[in-house]
């Protein structure tokens, strides 16, 4: 038999977001917990005949400006986002890449679909003007793990670096294996997080047959109302949101400030369906149990929880009560998708670090939209206006297609 391991928890000294509710950690606060609307609505010409012709989009960035034409050039949008949110987060954590170990850090990025922007433009490329136009950069900027790279060539990182693909769970899942990674000694910092953009014509278009989008056309900034009865699909997202995790101890060494900490992950597969969710929400529920005995935390002990709350029906409904039945009716519970949008790989990237984020100000994110709770959603759900709170114990849920689950339970610094 071998001896338990003991519980870990990686400090969270620095937070990165690139998001349609604001450029930064702090605008990006501030715009979810002060005016509780999402920002960047636009329609892109690629949608506007089809029935969801909107996305909540990153309007107030020119990625040229922050990296350098040169160097925007050499990567699809959505590794320009996570280079600019892992600038962002080191910066935040202090830390000085001159100075690092470059060996001891590692990167894990998820995205759902890399660089499908680039993959659709370049298909259209090649049936108006032939297959000789077609870019040689196609594969290198359009894979999922050239997020990682583009962060590792851009920060002189030569530790392990990968990128995961577990869909709409693919974030959090990048944070929690940064977890392990840290408390198997591998490195001593870990940049973790989601990268995504999708403004792709062929990608909406098939959401759109899958009914998974919402179509409120009259008012989009409207559309996304995560847990509400009127909710009728998500809303199209894009952007990054990265942490930098690090050994507790080597946190201590160098002074740093923890904003937080990750204590426990736990992942699973419904092996169910291809899209639905298992009904009975026992897959997600494993994932959460696992989490929290990894972090040895008791249920009653969760304050919060930031939802995957996608603004679909079915999915709200089997999260909420999965979460009543495993957590009780105490907590409260929020998505701010209703702000973000659905951001696909990126989610538990950028709701992890709101976790965070409404840990260190006791201050819980409210969803917008939500006008009207389903009657049969048995949660305190925090909606229109952000709710101080005290708690130490946050968690944070992502459920992907295909059945892939992630839950990670985060305590305060």
């Amino acid at each position: 038999m071998t001896a338990r391991q003991q519980p870990f928890s990686a400090a969270v000294t620095g937070l990165g977001l690139v998001t349609a509710a604001g450029v930064g950690a702090k605008a990006a606060w501030h715009t979810i917990t002060h005016d509780c609307a999402p920002g960047g609505v636009s329609r892109p010409d690629e949608l506007m005949d089809l029935p969801c012709d909107f996305m909540y989009t990153v309007g107030d960035l020119d990625p040229a400006e922050v990296l350098g034409v040169a160097t925007q050039r050499l990567m699809d949008r959505f590794s320009q986002f996570a280079v600019i949110a892992a600038r962002e987060a080191v910066a935040d954590a202090g830390l000085e890449p001159e100075t690092w170990d470059s060996a001891r850090v590692a990167v894990v990025i998820g995205s759902a679909h890399g660089g499908v922007s680039f993959y659709d433009e370049q298909h259209t490329t090649m049936l108006q003007r032939g297959a000789r136009r077609v870019s040689p950069k196609l594969a290198p900027l359009s894979v999922i793990n050239s997020a990682a790279s583009s962060v590792c060539t851009d920060l002189g990182v030569h530790g392990p670096s990968f990128g995961v693909a577990t869909a709409c769970s693919s974030g959090a899942v990048a944070v929690g294996t940064a977890h392990q990674l840290l408390r198997a000694g591998v490195c001593d910092i870990a940049i973790a997080g989601g990268a995504e953009s999708t403004i792709a014509r062929l990608l909406v278009a098939s959401a759109c047959q899958m009914k998974a989008v919402s179509t409120r056309r009259d008012k989009p900034s409207a559309a996304c109302r995560p847990f509400d009865v009127e909710r009728d699909g998500f809303v199209v997202g894009e952007g990054a949101g990265l942490l930098v995790l690090e050994r507790p101890e080597h946190a201590r060494a160098r002074g740093a400030t923890v904003r937080a900490q990750v204590s426990g992950y736990g992942a699973s597969s419904d092996a169910y369906a291809a899209v639905a969710p298992d009904p009975d929400g026992t897959g997600i529920e494993r994932a959460l149990r696992t989490a929290l005995a990894d972090a040895e935390v008791a249920p009653g002990d969760v304050g919060y929880v930031n939802a995957h709350g996608t603004s679909t029906v079915v999915n709200d409904l089997i999260e909420a009560m999965m979460l009543e039945r495993v957590l009780g009716d105490h907590l409260l519970v929020s998505s701010t998708k209703a702000m973000t949008g659905h951001t696909l790989g990126a989610a538990g990237g950028i709701e992890t670090a709101l976790t965070v984020l409404a840990l260190e100000h006791q201050l819980v994110p409210p969803t917008a939209n939500l006008e009207v709770p389903d009657h049969r959603i048995p949660l305190d759900l925090v909606r229109q206006e952000a709710r101080p709170a005290r708690f130490d114990c946050a968690v944070k849920t992502s459920l992907g297609f295909g059945g892939h689950n992630a839950a990670l339970v985060l305590t305060r610094g």
